[in-house]
């Protein structure tokens, strides 16, 4: 018993290693790693709160990260997060941390599978700089037809797709080896069946799920917030939020590199300048003979949208500015000059009249003629 008590105080002096599993609030659920020195633990998960000195110098807790725990309180299985660990890889938005690849999960039927959002949703994949694996669920709604289509069409876009049906039971084991030993961030839209997928995969999971919305088309939002959910055959999955229109932010330039059409063409041959675009520039190695070539220019436009925003707000003073047109389409025009044209209101006159009366103290009379007055007050 003597022995018992005196490993016990040498594991709690002893610095935890562990992974962050959830995060809500200021607390963070940690699941514990066994080593060399403990192989065996009291519990498998503390919560824990951040250290003092981690806030002070910004160091964010996000899920999936590697971290350090000291002084764990076993009977409370309460502990302090002491460190972070580098991390391989980090996304904001979902905030994963180390995760390897993103399991991005459509529905083939209820709702229809809309390729125009299935390419946004690869975009942003394929912006994070992780394997992709597109996994597309409902297969049982479909013929073998819209299915042999389907999968032409993905492969032809640069993707293998995996077609399962969660309430079918059909192809779900298939899926598990390509998740085993990974960290894995589940994506798509709402109502595909991540939750049920994930529920599939892991039975003690037991997210709540819910139907497709019959008015809408599209699914309702389960999932609040992160939290990773361990597979039998090992390895994490990272439930996350659905969206149905991811946002896209990227220089035109970066975009390109997300389609794996363009990829393919590249690496044949090179356009003709570094910062070619590709629609229809000299020298263009790209073809416009591919199916999401116009989804590509849309994207493209928008993103060039966006940077001249962002270019214009860092620089107010230019020339021109972009304006949307009552046909909406973009269009420069002038930018005044705001102390050369814009007069300066009312308000803003007669407020400096009243500072300037303050400022004086009653000494107004000493001024020789009330030009003099107005000559505090000069603005055009």
């Amino acid at each position: 018993m003597a022995s018992s008590a005196v490993d016990s105080l040498e594991l709690t002096s002893a610095t935890l290693l562990g992974t962050v599993i959830a995060v809500q609030a200021n607390y963070y659920l940690v699941k514990l790693q066994p080593t060399l020195e403990y192989p065996s633990l009291p519990v498998t998960e503390l919560l824990c709160t951040r250290r003092a000195r981690l806030k002070k110098v910004g160091q964010q807790v996000m899920v999936g990260d590697h971290v350090e725990v000291e002084q764990p309180d076993w009977a409370g299985q309460r502990g302090a997060i002491a460190a972070v660990h580098p991390r391989s890889t980090q996304l904001d938005r979902p905030p994963v941390a180390n995760a390897d690849q993103i399991l991005l999960v459509f529905a083939i039927a209820e709702p229809a599978l809309d390729c125009h959002q299935l390419t946004r949703f690869l975009v942003k994949a394929e912006l994070t700089g992780l394997q992709i694996c597109l996994c597309l669920n409902k297969q049982d709604l479909v013929t073998a037809a819209v299915q042999t289509n389907w999968q032409q069409r993905l492969i032809q876009w640069g993707y293998q797709p995996q077609f399962i049906s969660v309430q079918a039971q059909r192809g779900v084991d298939a899926l598990k080896p390509h998740l085993q030993d990974r960290i894995t961030v589940v994506s798509g839209p709402s109502g595909v069946g991540k939750s049920s997928l994930i529920n599939t995969l892991i039975p003690a999971a037991q997210l709540r799920v819910n139907a497709v919305s019959g008015k809408l088309g599209r699914g309702r939002h389960t999932t609040r917030h992160v939290e990773l959910f361990d597979l039998p055959q090992g390895g994490l999955l990272a439930d996350t939020p659905g969206f149905n229109q991811p946002d896209i932010t990227c220089t035109p330039t970066e975009l390109a590199n997300c389609f794996p059409e363009i990829r393919a063409q590249l690496a044949e041959h090179r356009c003709q300048f570094a910062d070619c675009l590709h629609r229809g520039e000299p020298g263009c190695a790209v073809s416009q003979d591919w199916e999401r070539y116009t989804d590509y220019r849309q994207i493209l436009e928008d993103c060039e949208t966006q940077a001249q925003a962002a270019h214009d707000s860092a620089t107010p003073d230019e020339a021109f500015k972009l304006k949307i047109a009552d046909d909406g389409q973009l269009q420069a025009e002038p930018r005044l000059q705001a102390k050369k044209y814009r007069r300066v209101s009312r308000r803003s006159r007669k407020q400096s009249l009243e500072d300037l009366r303050y400022e004086l103290d009653g000494n107004l009379d000493q001024l020789d003629t009330w030009e003099d007055l107005d000559a505090f007050s000069e603005y055009e």
